[in-house]
């Protein structure tokens, strides 16, 4: 099953698979090895004023879990979520929902929507599979900000 199909709301909650955790704030399941991915960690914490985000990377079993929940493999993260009152978002619609959340710049990431879905869905995976190629890899968890730190779950 892939996220674009319908799933319940906190569906991830009866699968055995998936660890317990917070999940009354938004959660953002991203490639930890990914500098792209490390970037975006970053901007949502410099966008996200209220603090709620929670940062997971895929490399934890955490991670894995939702992806795997969703239909997605962790051993290729090529794709992201972002897991808001338990609807889980993927990809650039991921972006876009995250960013509307966060307000003010974030508003930005509708732009995607001025294109159509399917280029929308073949650029974001163009740029997945190439993301290592083109940007090189990074350590989210590395980072030395002790308030971007308490984000990080998994």
């Amino acid at each position: 099953m892939t996220v674009r199909e319908a799933k319940e709301p906190l569906s991830f909650r009866s699968d055995p698979r998936v660890p317990p955790f917070d999940d009354t704030a938004p959660l953002a399941v991203m490639d930890g090895e990914c500098a792209v991915c490390s970037w975006g960690a970053r901007m949502i914490h410099r966008l996200d004023r209220s603090g709620r985000v929670r940062i997971c990377p895929v490399q934890t079993p955490l991670g894995a879990a939702l992806l795997e929940h969703y239909g997605l493999a962790p051993d290729d993260p090529s794709t992201w979520l972002f897991i808001d009152r338990g609807v889980a978002h993927a990809d650039f619609d991921a972006i876009i929902h995250a960013g509307r959340s966060f307000g003010g710049w974030g508003t930005l990431t509708a732009i995607f929507l001025l294109l159509p879905r399917p280029l929308r869905d073949r650029l974001y995976g163009w740029l997945a599979r190439n993301r290592y190629a083109l940007f090189g890899r990074g350590d989210m968890c590395a980072l030395p900000d002790p308030a971007f730190r308490k984000r990080l779950i998994g």
